[in-house]
């Protein structure tokens, strides 16, 4: 069964299904960013007539796959063609006046990475549940966020801005309320959030916010960038120009992109790379600096991590137990803390641990764990979690780690693409359980426990059996104040 809806560009026609929910895949809500539009900001998509077939994905932003073994580990879909910008919708109802919830889901992937598309983000679940869900596509690596001389910075978030506007105008024909928009990400998804919170890019385009693995840490400083830039252009014997860079083949282009993170992982050198060498990921915002947004912005925000975020990087690769003491106290000191003090601090609570095991934690915390604690003490009345359910892949050690939480955000514990990530038989009332409470935080504002203060710190922790806890962890927090 199909169903039609109008839009200002022109008529789409979706697909419903049994259950009800009817989908609308691959809307353009921007033209397509090349030729003439490489490397600028984002413009309307130009109307069409008749009726558009939305029934199958669009074009994704082009990327190089992920490297080995991660490949295996976060499949990711990639559908070559020009019309990337598109957008994704799961309704309960493509009625104009149900003014129902909406959620637009920003995609992680390190800025260079992954799709709205991939089937793990299938929303049917969110609009069974009676909200409306969004995923949409932005531009990535260099086409999103390479800085370049006299072309916009930060592209891949002018595009999610101008979804957000799309959606704002549009959402009401698919049954959504444009006042009642949530943004949640994960990873670069809620990195970008981040800043959107921190600059107020997206003031009055959405009303809630949740953030997952990723908060308002991570930045490039223009100096950084300019380096970055440099590095590539010179890597693939070319000026550092978007005139340069545009005459590039893809085919040219992505594999350098892939081969100069690949570098930075091999020789983090901030001479090389500068505050990247820490964040390890060639690709990202550029600002000046960002700051906390404040009781001000108007956002009601759901913040928090992974238990063992790093854990995704160290096991799958052999790294945990490559792992010495020396580079463990190096790397401590490079994340701004005093390894002499911190270190007792974490062995206190992890006596049996490895030095790999310990340089998760620490990892964990300076990417993922502190970031989201100062969001949520930046702007009263947020609400924090933390997810703690151990996965049993590579004999139990890859742990509560990165991106672990999508299938149960999304409640798709039975997809295949999940599969190499959470093994046999994950809990299906942990999906019940966290799926709900951001569906219901997206409904009133609310996941259904406490808010978050500096008194009480209360954190609800997802594992078998979720519960409330008093800031978790929270032997190691003080130590990390006044670090970036």
């Amino acid at each position: 069964m199909t169903v039609c809806v109008t839009t200002r560009q022109g008529v789409v026609r979706g697909r419903v299904a049994p259950d009800g929910v009817a989908s609308f895949l691959g809307i353009p809500y921007a033209a397509p960013p090349f030729g003439p539009r490489r490397f600028r900001a984002p413009c309307p998509t130009d109307p069409w007539t008749g009726v558009r077939d939305a029934t199958a994905h669009g074009p994704t932003a082009p990327h190089a796959p992920y490297a080995p073994p991660f490949d295996a580990l976060v499949p990711e879909d990639s559908v070559p063609g020009e019309e990337c910008l598109n957008l994704n919708i799961w309704t309960p109802s493509a009625d104009r006046g149900a003014g129902l919830p909406v959620m637009v889901w920003l995609h992680g992937g390190a800025f260079s990475n992954g799709s709205g598309s991939a089937r793990g983000y299938d929303g049917g679940a969110f609009a069974r549940d009676g909200v409306v869900c969004v995923t949409l596509n932005y531009r990535l690596g260099a086409d999103g966020f390479l800085r370049l001389p006299g072309v916009p910075d930060n592209r891949g978030l002018l595009d999610q801005v101008a979804a957000l506007r799309w959606i704002h105008a549009e959402i009401a024909s698919f049954g959504g309320d444009p006042d009642r928009v949530t943004v949640f990400g994960e990873s670069a998804g809620a990195m970008s959030i981040g800043v959107l919170l921190a600059t107020g890019g997206a003031r009055g385009l959405f009303r809630r916010a949740i953030l997952q693995s990723g908060a308002c840490h991570h930045f490039l400083r223009p100096s950084t960038a300019d380096l970055i830039t440099a590095r590539l252009a010179a890597n693939l014997g070319i000026e550092p120009t978007a005139e340069a860079f545009a005459a590039l083949p893809l085919d040219t282009l992505l594999p350098a992109q892939a081969e100069l993170r690949a570098e930075m992982n091999a020789r983090p050198d901030p001479a090389l790379w500068g505050e990247a060498a820490l964040n390890l990921m060639p690709f990202e915002p550029v600002a000046a600096g960002l700051s906390l947004p404040g009781p001000d912005c108007g956002v009601d925000l759901l913040v928090g991590s992974n238990r063992e975020e790093y854990r995704l990087f160290l096991v799958p690769t052999d790294r945990l137990d490559a792992v010495s003491e020396a580079h463990l106290r190096a790397a401590t000191a490079g994340y701004g803390v005093d390894p002499d003090k911190a270190l007792p601090v974490y062995r206190a609570g992890r006596p049996a641990a490895t030095p790999g095991e310990l340089f998760d934690a620490v990892a964990t915390d300076w990417f993922y764990r502190i970031p989201a604690i100062r969001l949520a003490e930046s702007v009263p009345g947020s609400y924090m979690y933390e997810f703690a359910w151990r996965s049993p892949r590579f004999t139990g050690r890859l742990g509560a780690c990165h991106a672990l939480e999508l299938p149960f955000v999304f409640d798709r514990l039975d997809d295949p693409s999940y599969a190499p990530l959470l093994g046999p038989r994950p809990p299906q009332a942990l999906a019940d359980a966290m799926h709900s409470a951001w569906v219901s935080f997206a409904k009133s504002g609310d996941p259904g426990w406490p808010a978050y203060d500096t008194d009480t710190r209360t954190t609800m922790v997802f594992h078998e059996d979720a519960a409330l806890e008093a800031d978790p962890r929270g032997e190691a927090r003080l130590l990390w104040e006044g670090v970036r």
